[in-house]
């Protein structure tokens, strides 16, 4: 059987709109079977993707849908490059009827869509269930959502029943590059060592351009050609879940073993034992070699029977996130930062508010300011040029917009010379995680006519 390619577009919620047609114009010119993907699902993003279709039910799906998918949805169509991706988010099924009008835009014959469900667990039986798993830290009253990992499965049957694109929510990474592996091959669902390397070929590429050089570099230490104009990565795969891992062209970026091995081990805890809910690969034997030009082969990843138990990410009403930033210029402009945060303490005190000096000391400040406490005075109060961000959380929206209300009173009430005031107050949703057994979440997919 002839190998397959698949083609990532997007690595997250936000990444590079134009990618998808060089990828797509290199997937048509190897003139193989082919595939596309779009990854554009975080845990934020989904969360982001839940507060959406609460104010609107008709959206909830990936913002830069038509973007990402207008440029090459004609081309995908005419050369039968499937696109699979989870840009379905909290509303697969929106996002499904906007493909359809981007199709009807075009003037293109309407494509077969299918929607993968059975992530969702919001009804009165998975309610009960996540209070079994999580006791008392399940929240009733503020419960939002939940949703489960799932996995190919149901991927691979949408395909093999002739789906142009398959719109998922919540599936696994990995599994929208399994998921066409699954259908093209044939796998069977327990051959573990088949389905770990198809696993281990989307965790590849799910993070786009991470691969490719785009993460990778750091000038003079790790240097990455045209990065501005960085390629998006390609996966060739055998019959036997062997992987060639390329790039789109002509692109920049790089495909080398360093970066295929930074990606390889990205997000693993155990790399003997990276648990999804198709396989828990195994890439402690795993061989990387340098197969051409920006072409890298991985072979010797083996698999082991996939978990009893799904990963379950439940969201409840976070409350309100209210952010103020100022910034500060010239001599002792460090001082008066750390005055304008002590103004703050002093007028809000029913705030727990987080101080960062935004580019002094910010990245490794803790929530508390216990660093910038730490910290001797005398860099911070020398510095020339500061930007404090403060920060705070409360359930009562009135009382958190108090804080952007006195960032702004800064202007004038002091201390000297602050400027470029930015605020911002959204909503929260926070989240906790649990395992529930795998029989009771039911992966399937029906198509949207």
């Amino acid at each position: 059987m002839n190998n397959l390619l698949i083609g990532s577009a997007a690595g997250f919620s936000g990444d590079r709109t134009d990618a998808a047609q060089a990828v797509v114009e290199t997937l048509i010119r190897r003139g193989k079977p082919a595939a596309l993907i779009f990854e554009t699902l975080a845990e934020r993003t989904l969360a982001l993707a839940q507060l959406a279709r609460r104010d609107n039910p008709a959206m909830g799906y990936e913002p830069l849908l038509a973007e990402l998918l207008t440029p090459v949805l004609a081309k995908c169509l005419a050369h039968k490059i499937a696109i699979i991706s989870n840009f379905g988010a909290a509303n697969p099924v929106g996002a499904a009827r906007r493909i359809q009008q981007i199709a009807a835009e075009q003037g293109l014959p309407r494509p077969r869509i299918a929607v993968v469900t059975g992530d969702e667990i919001a009804d009165e039986k998975g309610k009960e269930l996540l209070r079994g798993q999580l006791g008392d830290h399940f929240d009733q009253d503020r419960f939002v959502c939940a949703n489960a990992y799932i996995g190919a499965t149901a991927i691979a049957d949408a395909l093999r029943a002739g789906a142009d694109i398959v719109v998922c929510g919540r599936v696994a990474d990995p599994s929208l590059t399994l998921g066409p592996a699954l259908a093209h091959f044939n796998w069977a669902l327990d051959d573990w060592n088949r389905l770990a390397r198809g696993t281990m070929a989307g965790h590849l590429l799910e993070c786009g351009a991470q691969v490719t050089g785009g993460y990778f570099a750091d000038p003079g230490f790790k240097d990455v050609p045209d990065i501005a104009h960085v390629g998006y990565p390609i996966v060739e795969i055998d019959g036997d879940g062997n992987i060639e891992v390329s790039k789109s062209e002509p692109t920049g970026g790089i495909v080398d073993t360093r970066t295929v091995k930074e990606q390889l081990l990205y997000e693993l805890h155990d790399p003997a034992a990276y648990l999804t809910p198709d396989v828990v690969a195994d890439i402690s034997n795993a061989e990387v070699h340098q197969a051409g030009e920006n072409r890298v082969r991985v072979t010797g990843v083996t698999g082991h029977a996939r978990p009893e138990q799904l990963k379950v990410n439940i969201f409840y009403e976070g409350g309100w996130l209210a952010e103020g930033e100022i910034s500060y210029a010239g001599p002792r402009a460090g001082a008066r930062a750390r005055l304008a945060m002590q103004i703050l303490k002093e007028r809000l005190p029913q705030l727990k508010i987080r101080f960062d000096l935004i580019g002094v000391v910010s990245v490794f400040g803790d929530d508390d300011g216990m660093l910038l406490r730490k910290t001797p005075s005398a860099g911070i109060a020398d510095a020339e040029d500061v930007r404090l961000r403060a920060a705070c959380t409360h359930e009562n929206k009135t009382i958190a917009t108090s804080l952007l209300r006195e960032v702004n009173a800064l202007y004038t009430c002091g201390p000297a010379g602050g400027g470029g005031i930015r605020t911002a107050l959204r909503a929260r949703l926070n989240a906790t995680s649990c395992l529930v057994p795998r029989e009771v979440v039911t992966e399937t997919y029906h198509f949207v006519e």
